[in-house]
């Protein structure tokens, strides 16, 4: 438990670290630190990703990854966040900021993130300034990145090796489920309750309006009634796929046909 908690204290200093070189500090908290501090498991048993807790405007996302992979192999799952880079979110201090995107890939027990001497130079290229980490020292096999800038990162590379079942008495030649998410934009709602400043506002009860927002001076608002445009751009979504576990002599008599 003590290792845990410093794995996750880790990763809450190395996200500040991220910060100061471009992203502000809120921005930071939006993304992973917060599942990690308040989800042991990020997702529930109703399959809802603990992102969409705070993020709740939905966004479609895509996944490309291998149908099948051989034992102790390296291979990519990628995580498509698309979004139009010219649309800019309300920041913290209420300017306009460029969108930050981040991941959460959750692999079967046993895949685990590639080391860096595992990796492809092509990958490495692609993923340079990018830091992907375990969710935790217990579920290393859940994997998250961000925040990171929106408009060079719209795909999400996540480098993966494969279990070998001979080595491992608990991996089996079977069809894996996976799950993926990605998120564009700063949450809505905090892990407290409050609501951030990327929501639409209401009235707090019915009366006149005496402050000119995105109503007119004089207009008769109702309880609840949106006093502003609606800001947020971003939005979080998930899917799941499959990877099977092949025998590589199948594996080669595939290729060989």
């Amino acid at each position: 438990m003590a290792t845990n908690k410093f794995f996750k204290s880790l990763l809450f200093t190395l996200t500040i670290a991220i910060s100061l070189f471009g992203f502000s500090v809120e921005d930071s908290f939006a993304y992973p630190v917060f599942a990690q501090q308040g989800y042991s498991n990020p997702r529930a048993a109703n399959g809802k990703l603990a992102c969409a807790n705070c993020h709740l405007n939905q966004k479609a996302i895509e996944i490309e990854a291998p149908q099948g992979v051989l034992p102790n192999s390296v291979f990519e799952i990628e995580i498509k966040v698309p979004y139009d880079v010219n649309r800019q979110q309300i920041s913290a201090d209420g300017k306009p900021a460029d969108l930050n995107v981040g991941g959460i890939l959750i692999l079967p027990k046993g895949f685990k993130l590639a080391s860096k001497k595992q990796i492809s130079p092509e990958v490495k290229a692609k993923n340079k300034g990018v830091f992907i980490s375990p969710y935790s020292t217990e579920f290393d096999n859940i994997l998250v990145v961000g925040p990171i800038a929106g408009k060079t990162h719209q795909e999400l590379i996540f480098p993966v090796v494969a279990p070998d079942p001979d080595k491992d008495a608990d991996v089996k030649y079977l069809t894996y489920p996976f799950y993926a998410g990605g998120n564009r934009g700063r949450g809505q709602v905090y892990p407290t309750g409050e609501k951030s400043n990327i929501n639409a506002f209401g009235a707090s009860q019915a009366g006149q309006v005496t402050e000119i927002t995105t109503t007119e001076k004089g207009d008769i608002v109702k309880a609840e009634q949106p006093l502003n445009m609606d800001p947020n751009v971003g939005g979080f979504g998930q899917e799941e796929s499959e990877i099977k576990k092949q025998y590589e002599k199948v594996q080669a008599a595939e290729l060989n046909f």
